[in-house]
């Protein structure tokens, strides 16, 4: 078994109006999140994987004119769940975590990967917020506010 590789991409998927999309995870019920995802390279570039990862969990493609992913230039570093440390190498116990966004129509088409998760449901922000599993997944959606008016000044 190769391991992961312990740097992954987060990324927020919302509406103009800020709803959000989430996600739940097969294999754990309740465990609501945005599209997440570990490189598969060490030198994969960030926005090659954030865009793999979104077309792999939502069948969005991000096709840099119509739907675009934008790099907050934020990174968080966070303890790995002790139920998923043996997907890493021994003794990994941290991740770092680069946040994306990408702004999307309400009535793009989903179609979720099902080995991976198994509903997804449209929130708005502060709920979907509150429904996230991992804190730095709904400390990203409470910023996606600030984040986008930051973006277009």
């Amino acid at each position: 078994m190769t391991h992961k590789i312990p740097e992954s991409v987060l990324v927020v998927i919302h509406t103009a109006d800020l709803d959000v999309l989430l996600i739940e995870r097969a294999g754990n019920p309740g465990f609501w999140q945005s599209v997440t995802g570990s490189l598969d390279a060490p030198d994969e570039p960030l926005l090659a994987t954030a865009t793999r990862e979104l077309f792999e969990e939502t069948g969005i493609v991000a096709d840099g004119e119509r739907i675009v992913l934008r790099d907050w230039q934020l990174s968080n570093v966070y303890e790995i769940y002790p139920v998923w440390r043996h997907r890493y190498g021994p003794g990994v116990t941290q991740n770092t975590e680069h946040v994306f966004s990408v702004q999307v129509p309400r009535d793009i088409a989903i179609t979720l990967a099902p080995r991976e998760h198994v509903a997804y449901e449209w929130l708005p922000y502060l709920a979907a917020a509150d429904k996230c599993f991992s804190p730095s997944n709904a400390e990203a959606i409470l910023q996606l506010p600030r984040q986008l008016r930051k973006m277009s000044s």
